[in-house]
């Protein structure tokens, strides 16, 4: 049992990416699935079912008085874990309290707001922010763009693997087709200095290349 207590959070991450979930849905399922044992005493979860399952359910409604989609979280991510890591499917949860949906106007900013929020930005920041709002991309399909991405001839980005992994493309603004070109010519030089260096190194180690 030791040995499997050491491999288990590995083992729900392997099952995670077989799979292809995204990344941020596997930190939620492994942070959900950390704070169930937590709760539970540290006990492994192959040791625990339905009944523990649901007073940790009922405690983040109650006591913790979470919103509904952290509720909803928590339980996906351990009937993921009952269902594909310890094959072993859990049973209906009787006498679950569910959390109650707070309605909340959503807050929209004006586009002088936003043109206030991007002033005060700079750099890969202010970049970042201008393709979230001109494009309307998810802030980690953002950070995981490549130049094979981008194609600034037709304005577009493809996000390739995106939410349910699929493939989209989105529209690029024309005003960050020049911002991305100055980008693109800084990494392109950064990437140029880190292979001299490493070119450098190896010369070092086992003399020049052949020729």
């Amino acid at each position: 049992m030791g040995r499997r207590k050491s491999l288990f959070p590995e083992e729900v991450r392997a099952a995670i990416r077989v799979r292809h979930y995204s990344y941020r849905t596997e930190q939620t399922y492994l942070d959900r699935i950390r704070r169930f044992i937590l709760f539970s005493g540290k006990r492994h979860p192959g040791e625990m079912g339905e009944s523990e399952v649901g007073e940790y359910l009922i405690h983040l409604a109650a006591e913790r008085q979470v919103a509904p989609a952290t509720q909803n979280q928590a339980l996906n991510a351990l009937v993921f874990l009952y269902r594909h890591v310890l094959d072993r499917p859990l049973d209906l949860i009787d006498g679950v309290v569910r959390a109650k949906r707070r309605e909340r106007l959503p807050v929209v900013l004006t586009r002088d707001e936003i043109q206030r929020v991007l002033s005060n930005l700079d750099g890969d920041h202010w970049l970042v922010a201008c393709l979230l709002y001109g494009s309307g991309l998810r802030l980690m399909v953002c950070m995981r763009l490549r130049v094979k991405d981008l194609d600034l001839s037709h304005r577009a980005i493809y996000v390739r693997d995106g939410k349910g992994g699929k493939d989209r493309v989105v529209t690029l603004p024309e005003d960050l087709l020049l911002p991305l070109r100055r980008q693109l010519v800084k990494v392109r030089g950064v990437h140029e200095k880190d292979l001299a260096v490493c070119l450098s190194r190896l010369e070092t180690i086992d003399g020049p290349p052949l020729r």
